[in-house]
C-alpha cells in the first residue's frame, strides 16, 4: 500500500471524525430516543444513528470502492470482497454519552488485507484526537506518543473491567498485584495505553472489530504489543467480526499477561 494512500486515508478519517463530533454535540441535552439492543448488546440513541449516517456519507462518497462495517449498520458479506474496508464505531461508549460524561469516542479505521492501515479515535468532549497510519507512528493532537516501557504486571496500572480480576481468570487463582482502572470506551482504553498513561489493558470478553480496530493500530504504532486473548495477532474484516478478547502493553508486559492468564476457556470479562 503506497504511503501517500495511507496519508490520504488518514486525512479523510480525521475530517470525518470532526464532522461526526459536530453531529454528536448537537444531540447533547436533547431527546436521545434511547433503545436497548437485543441480547444485552447495550443502548443505541438517535445520536449514534445520526453520527453513523454522516460518517457513511462522508467516507463512502470519498472512497466508493471501500467496504463498510459499522456497529450501527446492517452487516453484509459484500465487504469481504473489497480490498479496503471502513470499520467504524460511531459512538464508542454510548452509556457515557447518555450520562453526559466525556469518555465516549468516535472510532474509525481503514482495513486492508486484514490489517489496519489508518486509524482515528476522537474524544470530542475531551478534545483528544488519537491518530495513526501504518508505518507512520501514532499521535495525540499531533504529538508523537509512545507506550509505557514497564516490563511486568506487578505494580502496573491496568485498564480492565472488575470481573477480569476474578481469580478464576488467572493461573492457579493468583491475581497479580496491580492498580486496576477502567474507562467505558474500549477504543479510549486502547488509546490511553498507546499514550503511556496506563501500562496495559485487558478485556477477556469477545470484542467487536469496530470497538478495537482503530485503537489496535494506534497501539502498534506507539510501539506496544497487542493481540487477542490467546496471543494471536488481530486480523480484521472477518466473516464474524469478533475477537476473543484483547490485551496490550509493552512486549515484556504483554508476555507476562499471557503467561499469567488462565486458559481462554475461563469465564472472562
Amino acid at each position: 500500500m503506497p504511503e501517500n494512500d495511507n496519508k490520504a486515508d488518514l486525512a479523510l478519517l480525521i475530517g470525518a471524525a470532526r464532522d461526526a463530533a459536530e453531529v454528536a454535540r448537537r444531540h447533547v441535552g436533547g431527546d436521545l430516543e434511547i433503545v436497548e439492543k437485543p441480547d444485552g448488546a447495550g443502548p443505541v440513541t438517535v445520536a449514534d444513528m445520526a453520527v453513523n449516517a454522516v460518517l457513511e456519507d462522508r467516507l463512502r462518497t470519498a472512497r466508493p470502492g471501500y467496504g463498510w462495517l459499522s456497529e450501527e449498520s446492517p452487516d453484509s458479506t459484500e465487504r469481504l470482497a473489497r480490498g479496503a474496508v471502513f470499520v467504524v464505531d460511531p459512538i464508542d461508549g454510548t452509556r457515557s454519552y447518555i450520562e453526559g460524561s466525556g469518555t465516549w469516542a468516535h472510532s474509525i479505521a481503514v482495513v486492508r488485507g486484514g490489517r489496519v492501515t489508518a486509524a482515528v479515535v476522537y474524544l470530542p468532549a475531551k478534545e483528544k484526537m488519537y491518530t495513526a497510519r501504518a508505518g507512520g507512528g501514532a499521535t495525540l493532537n499531533g504529538r508523537t506518543i509512545r507506550h509505557s516501557a514497564r516490563a511486568g504486571l506487578t505494580g502496573a496500572t491496568l485498564l480492565a473491567a472488575r470481573p477480569a480480576l476474578e481469580p478464576a481468570n488467572w493461573r492457579d487463582g493468583q491475581v497479580p498485584s496491580l492498580a486496576r482502572h477502567h474507562r467505558p470506551s474500549l477504543a479510549y482504553r486502547l488509546s490511553l495505553v498507546a499514550e503511556g498513561r496506563f501500562d496495559a489493558m485487558l478485556t477477556l470478553r469477545d470484542s467487536w472489530e469496530w470497538d478495537i480496530a482503530a485503537g489496535a493500530l494506534i497501539l502498534a504504532e506507539a510501539g506496544a504489543a497487542v493481540s487477542d486473548r490467546t496471543g494471536a495477532p488481530l486480523l480484521f474484516n472477518r466473516p464474524w467480526p469478533k475477537m476473543p478478547g484483547v490485551l496490550a502493553g509493552s512486549l515484556a508486559l504483554h508476555a507476562d499477561l499471557l503467561a499469567r492468564l488462565a486458559p481462554s476457556d475461563g469465564p472472562g470479562q
